[in-house]
């Protein structure tokens, strides 16, 4: 005999209750998430939305770094290394919406190969002895890195000596991050690129869209990107950044090591560096060579 069916596809079985009212409570939750903006894609739009915002670089009429500059951190590339800018590497994670949006410290940093002056990639050079706001940076001197205030907040680029809980991500090496206090972890200091000039330009000012080291002055380590640790961060595959010294056969620095601090040129135009390429970014800087 034929089993009979007994109901059909409108019939309710199971804990068909609890979960129509488990349906409703999800839909609620979402709809007054993103009322309140807290959506995971929300929150991506408002990052980048405002981290991305086009920043104006100073401009140098004299050709010199001053106390209060707007600038890039440039690596101009290697042999296997595209050409990147010091870059804050925030997520949704490190974004906070009250009392104004922005993002908390401490935040990472990374290399990245988008080479525009916005909001993530400008950093103010900031007197830390008392220096005026306008006067001439000069080799030796420290001074720290700081962003942007607004969403930025005003971070501090900082370092410390590595530890077991305390290093880079990927490479181990001393790390690099931004902080919301000026310490002398966040001092730097700026050295004339070649080591047999080096005591010779010692107090001198320091020009503008020039290669020169970057140095942390608590750690004596140069601010490095590392071509063979690639970061997967939310706004592409970028290098990492830490504070370390390659040196070659000669005992010079690397070109990891080697950074030009990009402004404006006098006419105001804002410098634009075509990223993914080593060769036009020089082209660009040539005339700073």
């Amino acid at each position: 005999m034929a089993q009979k069916r007994t109901y059909n596809n409108r019939v309710k079985i199971g804990n068909w209750n609890e979960d129509l009212f488990l349906g409703e409570e999800e839909m609620k939750e979402y709809l007054n998430k993103r009322e309140r903006g807290e959506l995971a894609v929300q929150k991506v739009d408002l990052l980048k939305e405002n981290i991305l915002k086009p920043v104006n670089l100073s401009v140098t009429n004299d050709g010199l770094l001053h106390f209060g500059d707007v600038v890039m951190l440039v690596n101009m590339g290697g042999e296997n290394r595209e050409c990147s800018a010091v870059s804050i590497n925030a997520d949704i994670n490190s974004l906070i919406k009250t009392p104004s949006p922005g993002i908390q410290a401490p935040c990472g940093v990374s290399a990245g190969r988008n080479i525009q002056p916005c909001t993530r990639t400008a950093f103010i050079i900031t007197s830390v002895d008392g220096s005026p706001e306008g006067s001439i940076l000069h080799f030796g001197q420290s001074f720290s890195l700081k962003t942007t205030s607004g969403f930025a907040m005003g971070l501090y680029l900082t370092s410390d000596l590595q530890s077991f809980q305390k290093c880079a991500k990927k490479s181990r090496l001393q790390e690099v991050n931004l902080d919301e206090s000026c310490s002398f972890l966040s001092w730097w200091k700026i050295l004339y690129l070649n080591p047999e000039d080096r005591l010779e330009f010692e107090d001198q000012p320091v020009t503008a869209n020039v290669k020169v080291l970057i140095v942390h002055c608590k750690t004596n380590r140069a601010l490095a990107v590392l071509e063979d640790q690639v970061l997967c961060t939310r706004y592409g595959k970028e290098y990492e950044v830490a504070a370390h010294t390659f040196l070659d056969s000669h005992k010079a620095e690397k070109d990891n090591n080697h950074w030009v601090l990009c402004t404006s040129d006098p006419a105001g135009v804002a410098l634009a560096l075509v990223n993914q390429c080593s060769d036009t970014c020089l082209k660009c800087l040539s005339h700073a060579e």
